[in-house]
């Protein structure tokens, strides 16, 4: 895996490659607190066929927070500079929970350079989100509690809450030791990412969620499916929680392969 890194607006983003350079190219977005190590268990499967392009946002990993005042929303901007760099033209863009908000946001922004839109753990953002928005504003105050008297302990709670696997729950951990207090300033403004639009898609869109993850979570990723039927799949990925890329990536893997490849779907996992 080679490590690169870009400079845009005072920060130096961090990113890595892998794979086969002459094939269609794969950008993953990882969760908020976590860094590009959250797809370990992805970057050699698909790196066998594809090219894969991982990196870790601003205020995650080695990236930091950086010198100017860009946010977490910025990632659009950087991707589309790796891709100018690399010499990229089309991808297929692969979101986390808050990384899946940033693949939509950067689908949102460049249609033309979209092969498939998986989102894992996420939701529509052109749509309002009032339960979400509620379940997680609960959730941050509990951040901000642990935050305050330890980041170690926030760090292990994010990694209990993102994973079900004890082994993927400490991965996640040491994933997220580079997230700092400093780092919550690039969180704000992605609530602004959520609007009542009508977007007719032209892409492929795959939205998976974990069985084990929490209700809202999972009632939001079918009720994005009900709402764009055509030219989209859902799937509830069994013995995962949130982050099921990291829990079950055997089962991950083999669903996101058949369907960027555009082949049938051989999956224990509920299809919805």
């Amino acid at each position: 895996m080679e490590h690169k890194t870009i400079e845009n607006n005072g920060s130096t983003v961090h990113y890595y490659l892998s794979g086969k350079e002459s094939r269609e190219t794969i950008v993953f977005l990882h969760p908020a607190f976590g860094d590009h190590r959250c797809f370990d268990k992805q970057i050699d499967f698909f790196s066998r066929d594809y090219q894969v392009i991982t990196l870790d946002m601003l205020g995650h990993g080695l990236t930091g927070v950086g010198k100017s005042k860009d946010k977490l929303t910025a990632t659009v901007t950087h991707i589309a500079e790796i891709l100018k760099v690399e010499n990229k033209d089309k991808l297929h863009i692969i979101g986390v929970s808050v990384g899946a908000l940033l693949a939509q946001d950067f689908a949102l922004k460049y249609p033309e350079k979209i092969l498939s839109l998986t989102a894992l753990g996420g939701y529509n953002i052109n749509k309002e989100q009032k339960e979400i928005a509620k379940a997680q504003g609960k959730e941050v105050c509990k951040w901000l509690f642990k935050m305050i008297f330890s980041m170690d302990a926030f760090r292990r709670y994010v990694g209990k809450v993102s994973a079900i696997n004890p082994a993927e729950q400490i991965r996640f951990y040491e994933s997220a030791k580079h997230f700092s207090r400093r780092s919550f300033s690039v969180m704000s403004g992605l609530n602004k990412l959520i609007t009542n639009r009508n977007v007719q898609r032209s892409f492929p869109l795959l939205i998976l969620a974990g069985e084990k993850d929490n209700v809202s979570a999972i009632k939001a990723a079918k009720q994005w499916y009900k709402s764009e039927p055509t030219n989209s799949k859902f799937f509830i990925i069994k013995n995962a929680g949130h982050c099921a890329n990291m829990d079950n990536a055997e089962e991950f893997n083999d669903i996101v392969q058949s369907y960027i490849a555009g082949k049938t779907i051989n999956s224990n996992s509920k299809n919805q």
